[in-house]
């Protein structure tokens, strides 16, 4: 008995469903849909390689149902666009059915082919609409930008993914021609150097870095008005200041008369800017950086392990951890820097330097204790927290730190270790987050020790003349007109 009435339920269902009537689509040529945007704009886009993908709304705005009765991009299979539209992908749909009031997504993307021109060309196509014989129109736009594209080929166990870029014995040069884009790690062999000339952009995606292995040797040498810039691939306005995009630059041992130096570099939006750490065997030279920002990094801006380190005209600015940590033990000459970490992405409760002696093998965990010295001058080290310094110290190595002339925020402040110096008074920069220039009021002006800031240092990270009254900081103040 209940099999036959749920055949009756049914078939009552069924011939109720039957009486109901289809929707009905206008045809009247009056009407016609609507677009969030008459023009689809990609920023400039690496060549092979797809963009983020931009959202277009049609909107039936009218108070009946509408059919699309052809979308199709103009280039047909030819674009270099693609399109999604409500769920389906192709470059031709028919009959797209939107309602009253209602709304349809389309989803568009880009991939650029190569060709033979360096500097950023145009590309351009057309997704027309047919709806009761009116034709509209949405414009694509993009730019692309061929590069020379880095793959990471090679795994060793323990290690991340990478491709010799510069291998033993072998000097390689990437030049500002093309953009370089890299994908797992660019690795220089021991023996092997690679120079970065002036203007260079190099483009990593995300955990990506550049690594120059035991021995191996970098040379970043950009100049002031073209400085080499290490960022993310991602070249949309959205990711210009958003960080974490990439990985680290890591540098392990330099041998001697070999060391790595970074000149005139802008290094930003990564999770660890500089990593500089002893591996394999003692560290034969210094890393050299000057005239460089590193900035935006959600874990540290400088981190060194037992490492030898010179850095002059520098800023490290807002990272989500330590903005400098100083590992290992050591050697560390620091002039006329500016360390600024107004960190406000998330919660950072560390301060912007850390020193430490204490050294971990990478191959058995073992701890050892080694000589750290520090000397900081003519310097601003400050942030938005109460106490930006901090030390780890063991007994037993030598270990001496010194300020000199610089302004600092810390209550560690005892007379032995500070010459000076200004404590915990507000550097007055132009703007916290993101411009270390001095304000007019800046206590940071005229502070500065000239013996501090001869030959190179003479000129500041704008190639400003310190003259004889230098400030503490990577940046002379400059007095404007009306004062």
């Amino acid at each position: 008995m209940y099999k036959y009435i749920c055949i009756l339920a049914l078939t009552i269902f069924a011939v109720f469903a039957s009486c109901r009537k289809p929707p009905k689509f206008s045809d009247d040529t009056a009407l016609k849909v609507e677009f969030s945007t008459d023009t689809v704009t990609f920023d400039t886009v690496f060549t092979t390689i797809g963009s983020s993908t931009r959202q277009l709304m049609i909107y039936n705005n009218n108070d009946e149902n509408l059919k699309i009765s052809s979308i199709r991009l103009e280039s047909g299979n030819q674009s270099q666009f693609s399109i999604n539209v409500d769920g389906q992908s192709g470059y031709k749909f028919s009959d797209m059915e939107i309602y009253a009031k209602d709304s349809i997504y389309v989803f568009v993307r880009v991939t650029v082919n190569p060709n033979d021109l360096n500097t950023p060309f145009f590309v351009e196509d057309r997704i027309i609409f047919e709806t009761n014989q009116n034709e509209q129109i949405v414009t694509l736009t993009a730019y692309g930008q061929n590069a020379n594209y880095i793959i990471a080929d090679q795994e060793i166990q323990g290690f991340p993914k990478f491709k010799i870029i510069a291998d033993s014995l072998q000097e390689v040069h990437w030049t500002a021609e093309k953009p370089y884009v890299i994908y797992g790690y660019a690795l220089i062999n021991s023996y092997g150097t690679l120079v970065i000339e002036p203007g260079t952009q190099i483009h990593f995606h995300k955990g990506s870095g550049l690594w120059a292995f035991s021995e191996g040797q970098l040379r970043v040498e950009g100049t002031p008005e073209n400085p080499v810039v290490f960022q993310g691939d991602r070249l949309e306005d959205f990711y210009a200041d958003e960080p974490g995009q990439w990985d680290r630059i890591w540098l392990m041992e330099a041998r001697e008369g070999h060391g790595h130096s970074i000149n005139n570099a802008i290094i930003k939006n990564g999770f660890i800017g500089i990593q500089a750490q002893c591996f394999q065997k003692a560290n034969r030279a210094f890393l050299k950086i000057h005239n460089t920002i590193i900035d935006n990094h959600t874990g540290i801006g400088i981190y060194t392990n037992l490492y030898n380190l010179y850095a002059t005209n520098f800023v490290v600015s807002n990272c989500g951890n330590y903005a400098v940590a100083l590992t290992g033990g050591g050697q560390y000459i620091f002039e006329q820097g500016t360390i600024a970490n107004y960190w406000n992405n998330s919660t950072r409760t560390t301060p912007s330097l850390f020193f430490g002696n204490a050294y971990q093998n990478p191959f058995d965990g073992a701890l050892y204790y080694y000589d750290f010295n520090f000397e900081m001058n003519n310097c601003i080290m400050y942030g938005n927290q109460e106490d930006e310094f901090n030390t780890e110290f063991f007994p037993g190595p030598d270990t001496t730190y010194i300020f000199n002339n610089s302004i600092l925020r810390t209550k560690r402040n005892n007379d032995i270790n500070y010459n000076e110096c200004l404590f915990n008074i507000n550097p007055k920069f132009v703007n916290k987050e993101f411009d270390y220039h001095l304000d007019t009021l800046s206590p940071a002006i005229g502070i500065g020790n000239p013996k501090y800031s001869t030959g190179l240092l003479q000129y500041d990270l704008d190639g400003v003349d310190r003259g004889n009254k230098p400030d503490a900081g990577a940046y002379q103040y400059v007095p404007i007109a009306e004062e």
